[in-house]
């Protein structure tokens, strides 16, 4: 037995060991890169320094890395005549190049917290900003600091700057030049990598001192779909961070099932052009504004089409949460667990996998990690939600694939198949999920295993 976590890698599938062809963990820089000609976190031109371990342990995640602002700046200057005389055939990549260059510096200069608030008050008073985005902003930089500050790192004052330095720019980037998500959106590496942005901004986050390789399956073509809870905004970048180790070409590679509130929100948007994600309106909010069902019936139609000609195409791996939503906490006992699954959105996800025409496989995968940015205790209908966060410890697990066949078999009737399918998945993310809670939350750590969910750290 194996296993898949951020903080404890619990899988109970059998592990398949596949060569990497990443580079040592133990090396990676950690960084945000910004290059018309490659964005990926090994070849980068903008400096960067490494941060401090918390601990002696040889765990390759504990590592926190800042960005250099001030190195950021420099190169965009550099960006100026290089976007004028490129030869580049890829207009919507020129087009992103003087987006960059033009666009207001104030988040790019700055070299105390000081200089990053006023930075603020300047785009409020010059009418770029608006002033309750500000509010929010300010509010999401003090949530953070205290965050990255519960993880004791001795360079957390520098991480903090650094690292929301760089989000403000995005937002204030995104309100001049607003991005429009299409209804399947592949993630952004360049000229700015979205994708590094996202994950050194949760990385501080998550405490890693608390495989089932997929790699071998999509290297020869088949698909894969994680039947999943959802937990949090910054999950992509929680699974990313607890696989990057191990299989980086699964943390890159993902397909994110989206709502749209993560592709609206200012303070959200910035993250989610890092994510490769197919876009959808959640059951949830389908009927907050009457006139604008149609569309987002319309919209998802649209969504559920590009996701059949990725599956057609192989490869691919796919992250679904059937709930529609976050899980939230019990309002009487403020316990937590995975929310209801709904079984057309698992039914949906199956019969598109088998339609393909390329093999599919279908995994339960349980996710804890609410602590770090837990959710508004209610479902919220206005976007621009407050964001509590929190430096803590989070676990990922994934159950062997269950097969619809051997579920009908055993079933009346093809609609109470459907349903002891969903349950069959919730049940296992249940299962795993009380088993992550007991290891982080009951602090056993890899105590908590039992004999069908085996836990072991992600760098080993």
């Amino acid at each position: 037995m194996s296993s898949l976590s951020l903080t404890f890698f619990a899988t109970t599938a059998p592990r398949v060991l596949v060569p990497s062809s990443s580079s040592n963990p133990k090396l990676s820089p950690s960084s945000y890169s910004f290059s018309a000609t490659t964005a990926r976190w090994h070849s980068t031109a903008v400096s960067f320094r490494s941060g401090a371990r918390r601990t002696s342990a040889t765990c390759p995640c504990a590592s926190f890395s800042s960005f250099n602002v001030r190195a950021m700046a420099k190169m965009v200057q550099d960006r100026e005549s290089a976007v004028s005389s490129s030869s580049a055939s890829d207009e919507q990549n020129k087009k992103m190049l003087n987006i960059e260059v033009n666009h207001s510096r104030t988040f790019l200069d700055v070299r105390s917290e000081q200089d990053l608030l006023s930075g603020i008050g300047r785009e409020v008073e010059a009418g770029r900003l608006p002033s309750n985005l500000a509010t929010g902003m300010e509010e999401l930089y003090h949530n953070y600091k205290n965050a990255v500050f519960q993880s004791g790192n001795s360079r957390a004052d520098e991480i903090v700057l650094s690292n929301m330095a760089v989000a403000f720019d995005r937002v204030l980037l995104d309100i001049e030049e607003p991005f429009t998500f299409s209804s399947y959106h592949k993630s952004m590496r360049e000229p700015f990598d979205y994708y590094m942005f996202g994950q050194n901004y949760i990385r501080p986050l998550v405490d890693f001192r608390l495989a089932n390789d997929f790699y071998a399956i999509l290297i020869h073509g088949h698909n894969i779909v994680l039947i999943s809870n959802h937990q949090t905004e910054a999950d992509p970048a929680i699974i990313a961070l607890l696989l990057e180790s191990t299989n980086p070409h699964v943390a890159e590679n993902l397909t994110y099932i989206a709502g749209d509130r993560v592709i609206t929100d200012p303070l959200c948007k910035p993250f989610s052009m890092g994510r490769n994600l197919i876009c959808v309106y959640s059951k949830k909010h389908m009927l907050d504004v009457p006139e604008l069902i149609e569309m987002k019936r319309k919209s998802n139609t649209r969504s559920l089409k590009e996701m059949a000609l990725l599956l057609r195409g192989g490869s691919q791996i796919i992250w679904i949460a059937p709930s529609g939503g976050r899980d939230r906490p019990d309002p009487v006992t403020g316990e937590w667990y995975p929310a209801p699954f709904d079984t057309s959105s698992i039914d949906n996800m199956r019969r598109l996998a088998e339609h393909s025409g390329i093999p599919g496989h279908i995994y339960p995968l349980a996710l804890l990690c609410h602590d770090i940015m837990p959710p508004p205790p209610q479902v919220e209908r206005e976007v621009g939600e407050k964001r509590v966060i929190s430096f803590h410890g989070a676990g990922l697990s994934v159950a062997p694939e269950i097969s619809f066949p051997d579920i009908i078999t055993a079933s009346k009737n093809p609609e109470e198949a459907k349903e002891v399918y969903t349950q069959a998945f919730y049940n296992s993310v249940t299962e795993q999920y009380n088993v992550l809670k007991s290891a982080i939350h009951g602090q056993q750590g890899l105590k908590a295993s039992i004999p069908s969910v085996s836990l072991s750290q992600p760098w080993g």
